[in-house]
């Protein structure tokens, strides 16, 4: 069996220098040299240890995946040489503040659909920028980089996960008994329990409930018989457009998954319908029998 080959992938700032061999440019090669210096000693400072050799050699990889990510954003497509250009018109800086300001962005965005009040404090919040900053940029010039991909696939998955949490924090704010303020969020929990009691109909917005509440609506599908289709039009048609794809998504799959609304209209017990219901809604549920 043959090897795989391996296609070469310098971080991109490593390919725009070695453009300095076939484009010789004195001036050019050692203001990008003092730029590159400055920005791995304030990274350093902020970031790794500017009193270690070892600091400053974590300081000068993160540097070097920083530069590269900015670039891969602001000329994607275009050649190394283009690369070295707009480093030598805008500044090795300007890129790497883009490619931090990339970073940032990525860092504020929700990596999971279960939100804390952690989420939010200043000092988790740098801690994170910290790592992620260090998980994507941190590279050896002279070793292939993938920053940049793994960059794109995560801002897709943190986007996915940010339209998740938009749509449970509407539901919150509008439930039919009064907005749900707590901090913690299960966000899947909060549209498990909108989706599934909205096949009673008329168009209620349910994001907490408890367990007599669950039980009413339980003997008034099994007395009502509704048209599932109607109830979740109703919810859909309440809903702001831009929560719609999420929202016609667990639909849906719950149309097609959900126990509870697959055994709702049986015989099942009340206790083991609940008990399924503590599987879809989580944390969302109020504890108490109210």
């Amino acid at each position: 069996m043959l090897p795989a080959l391996v296609v070469e992938n310098l971080p991109r700032l490593t390919r725009a220098i070695q453009q300095l061999a076939a484009h010789p440019d004195d001036d050019a090669a050692y203001a990008l040299a003092d730029e590159l210096t400055g920005i791995t000693a304030m990274v350093a400072e902020k970031f790794t240890n500017d009193r270690t050799a070892e600091g400053i050699q974590k300081a000068l990889q993160l540097t070097v995946g920083g530069v590269s990510l900015g670039l891969d954003h602001v000329i994607p497509n275009e050649t190394d040489l283009d690369a070295l250009d707009f480093l030598i018109e805008h500044g090795a800086e300007h890129a790497f503040q883009i490619g931090f300001r990339m970073i940032k962005e990525l860092s504020a965005l929700p990596e999971d659909t279960l939100v804390g009040e952690y989420d939010t404090d200043p000092v988790y919040s740098a801690r994170r920028l910290r790592d992620l900053f260090i998980e994507l940029c941190q590279t050896d010039p002279n070793q292939n980089w993938n920053g940049g991909d793994r960059y794109s696939v995560m801002l897709k998955q943190r986007k996915e996960v940010q339209a998740i949490v938009r749509l449970a924090g509407w539901l919150r704010r509008h439930n039919t008994e009064g907005p749900v303020s707590d901090t913690d969020l299960n966000a899947e929990g909060v549209i498990a329990l909108a989706v599934i009691f909205a096949i009673e109909g008329g168009g209620r917005v349910v994001a907490r409930t408890g367990q007599k509440e669950f039980e009413r609506f339980v003997k008034s599908v099994r007395k009502n018989k509704p048209d599932y289709e109607e109830g979740w039009a109703a919810l859909v048609a309440k809903v702001p457009a831009q929560h719609h794809p999420v929202l016609l998504d667990r639909i849906d799959s719950y149309r097609q998954t959900c126990t509870v609304i697959q055994h709702i209209k049986g015989r099942t017990a009340m206790k083991t319908l609940f008990a399924e219901l503590e599987n879809y809604a989580g944390s969302e549920l109020d504890a108490d029998y109210s």
